[in-house]
């Protein structure tokens, strides 16, 4: 375990991971492989920066944690249009993934665009492999105002419908511009802790769920549907 890139955590508060009681049967007893995306491009972005600290913390134990550049992504479902590198290397990076982090500025009570635009890509069914079901998902927001959960609460609505496992903690940061201490990270103050209890989770929920993930994505109207009649029906869609 590394801390050095954690100068504010407490060493000796960290829950400890314990993984063998976790672990299902069916476990790849490999580390959790997290994907983590931000719905900002600004140059000071601090959905960005809440996500970089996220993704510092999820180190800590050793998970395998990839960031997503959503800059030069293009619109989706736009006739005509070939998917760009940047759309198959998130494509690629959600099969991939075990787990997802979901951080977004608030603007006008919702989540921005960017976020939108990343998840729209994301297909349910990649060619016979569905990126998203099962898997785990960690929601954080980021606003000038003084309190709002609407961006999270419009990011479990999506996690819902990816069929995504959504942990219970959520991180919500008012005035994210005044929180940021001269390295542009968050201060040691409560919000920071909020994160750290959203990815502590989020580890924990990983071992509980991949291991079970046959029990989390088998379906009866999947089990008596027949080969012939699954071919058809996604050749309609």
């Amino acid at each position: 375990m590394d801390l050095q890139d954690l100068p504010k955590i407490s060493p000796s508060c960290l829950m400890p991971i314990a993984t063998d009681s976790l672990k299902g049967a069916d476990d790849g007893d490999h580390q959790p492989r997290i994907l983590v995306l931000y719905g900002s491009l600004r140059s000071v972005s601090y959905a960005r920066k809440s996500a970089e600290q996220g993704a510092r913390i999820l180190r800590t134990p050793g998970c395998d944690v990839r960031m997503f550049d959503p800059l030069g992504l293009t619109f989706s479902g736009i006739d005509g249009v070939e998917p760009h590198l940047e759309v198959l290397e998130l494509c690629d990076l959600a099969v991939r993934s075990e787990d997802m982090v979901c951080s977004s500025p608030e603007r006008h009570g919702a989540m921005l665009g960017m976020m939108t635009l990343q998840i729209d890509w994301l297909s349910l069914d990649m060619g016979g492999v569905r990126p998203t079901q099962g898997k785990t998902l960690a929601l954080m927001q980021v606003f000038d105002g003084l309190q709002s959960c609407k961006a999270v609460i419009q990011m479990r609505i999506l996690g819902r419908q990816m069929r995504m496992v959504t942990i219970p903690n959520q991180s919500s940061i008012p005035k994210a511009f005044l929180e940021g201490d001269s390295d542009g990270r968050l201060s040691d103050a409560a919000l920071y802790r909020w994160i750290i209890d959203v990815m502590e989770q989020l580890v924990t929920f990983t071992w509980l769920v991949r291991g079970r993930f046959a029990y989390l994505v088998d379906r009866y109207s999947e089990r008596i549907e027949t080969d012939a009649e699954a071919l058809l029906r996604v050749v309609k869609l």
